[in-house]
């Protein structure tokens, strides 16, 4: 686990961070030897046993980390989260191992109760990439299959069972940093520096700023106006549902997208 943590720190720091929470449901997380489990909707459940998992880099990646019974660490790729409707298998922006990248902790997505199918489906995920072993505290958990079809791998919650809330996601995100001593840096949202020919490339293109509000229409449209995850704004978590008003605009963007 330190080893995959050096190797893909820069990929996972630059992810939308998502925590979400079983205290819902009467079924909780199980576990397994396969403790940081990978899940690409374009990878069926025997990807793992003939080829090992997908790519985290891969845009459609979730890394999932169940941390207690009741919370899951999800992690996706802001290019994903931006744009699902480009090609899952497609390496995101700036795939580069072994570098640096900064984290935005005020960004993380806290406070989504996942239903029961949900968990389950996720510990479906957890148990279908384990190499021998799995645990948890009632056998019934073990048994996901009994609740879950594999050949819904790629429309578990309707496909966006992992998918964080778009509409707690911004376009742009470049960071600058300015030190004592007179120096300065510079990070796009894809950890990319100035110098750097694709440099804000992304920000510089409106097909992703585009995807990303069609996305938070559709997301409004299907789940409405309360959230599925907020971070935090000023200091202060966002609302758990949005305003009247603000859930109309949402629903303008999906209306004006399509």
């Amino acid at each position: 686990m330190v080893n995959l943590r050096n190797l893909y720190c820069a990929i996972w720091t630059e992810s939308i961070w998502q925590i979400a929470d079983a205290s819902l449901s009467e079924t909780k997380f199980i576990v397994s030897d396969h403790p940081v489990t990978v899940y690409n909707k374009a990878c069926g459940p025997q990807w793992s046993k003939r080829h090992g998992d997908p790519d985290v880099r891969l845009n459609a990646t979730h890394t999932l980390f169940p941390m207690s019974l009741n919370k899951i660490l999800i992690l996706s790729n802001l290019s994903w989260v931006r744009n699902p409707y480009q090609a899952e298998m497609n390496l995101r922006p700036n795939p580069v191992y072994f570098r640096g990248a900064i984290f935005k902790m005020m960004d993380v997505q806290v406070e989504r109760k996942l239903s029961e199918q949900e968990v389950r489906e996720i510990n479906f995920i957890i148990k279908s990439s384990a190499m021998n072993f799995i645990a948890g505290a009632k056998e019934d958990w073990l048994y996901p299959e009994k609740y879950v079809s594999k050949s819904n791998w790629n429309i578990f919650g309707d496909g966006l069972l992992l998918m964080p809330d778009p509409r707690s996601v911004n376009a742009g995100g470049d960071i600058m940093m300015g030190f004592k001593d007179g120096t300065s840096d510079a990070f796009d949202s894809y950890g990319r520096k100035p110098w750097d020919p694709k440099y804000k490339q992304e920000s510089d293109d409106s097909k992703e700023f585009r995807s990303l509000y069609k996305f938070k229409g559709e997301f409004a449209t299907k789940f409405g106006p309360k959230r599925r995850g907020r971070t935090w704004d000023l200091g202060k978590l966002e609302p758990e549902v949005d305003s009247d008003e603000y859930h109309k605009y949402h629903l303008s963007l999906h209306k004006t997208k399509n």
